[in-house]
């Protein structure tokens, strides 16, 4: 599992406590703690749902709650796309190399979100595990996460599309129950990994919204590659030999 799963714990560390330092001490304890209670692995679960159930334990343990964080995301409403003004300008993007301002922005987002709504999205968006798991090693209901999840989403999707260059599109085509029963389809594409199947009844500015989220989960996935790093590596594999 270390070196399966090892890179992916370590960028789990780096969006969850918010420094290398606390991201390394995060996947030492965990995979320490993983091989020497392996014996008392029941097997009821995926051993990598049970690695990352005490990799959630833990990182909740270490958190501090810092100075100015918020308890709550704002209101759903807030959050949600505005019926009409600015939407993303996809040609001016497409001609421009803003992906670092991107990240960072995501980035940025993901360490404001309060913890609560920050765990669900690691896991399921960057982490790439399903939701049942989530929910599983989180204590929670699967309708709670999905709903700090999207909400979650929809933060981020805000927070990327500041730094995206923007145009007038025109208004919303549709009346907003159908724009949030549309958005509530495309959450749901998102939670279990499929196209969205509705793409050709959408307008202008429901394109431009959906368009922002997938990017969005295509940064998320970017976030959970890379390696363990060597030194790390080398210390758990002393430690455990």
């Amino acid at each position: 599992m270390l070196t399966e799963e090892g890179g992916r714990l370590y960028r789990l560390g780096m969006r969850l406590c918010g420094s290398p330092e606390e991201a390394e001490d995060l996947v030492q304890e965990v995979f320490l703690k993983a091989f020497r209670s392996w014996d008392q692995f029941e097997g009821r679960s995926r051993p990598i749902t049970w690695l990352y159930t005490i990799a959630a334990r833990a990182c909740q343990r270490m958190h501090r709650k810092k100075s100015g964080e918020p308890e709550q995301l704002l209101a759903l409403d807030a959050l949600l796309p505005a019926a009409e003004g600015e939407i993303v300008d996809w040609e001016a993007l497409a001609s421009s190399d803003g992906t670092a301002d991107q990240r960072e922005a995501i980035e940025a987002a993901i360490t404001a979100l309060p913890q609560s709504f920050r765990m669900p999205l690691v896991l399921k968006d960057i982490v790439g595990l399903p939701l049942k798991e989530v929910a599983a090693i989180l204590g929670l209901k699967v309708g709670t996460v999905k709903t700090r999840l999207h909400r979650a989403r929809l933060k981020l999707r805000q927070s990327l599309e500041a730094v995206l260059p923007r145009r007038l599109g025109e208004p919303a085509a549709y009346s907003k129950q159908v724009c949030l029963d549309l958005l509530r389809a495309k959450q749901e594409s998102l939670d279990h990994g499929v196209d969205f199947p509705l793409d050709d009844v959408l307008c202008e500015r429901c394109q431009s919204v959906f368009g922002s989220m997938d990017l969005v989960s295509t940064h998320c996935r970017d976030l959970a590659r890379g390696e363990l790093p060597a030194a790390l590596r080398r210390a758990i594999e002393t430690e455990i030999s």
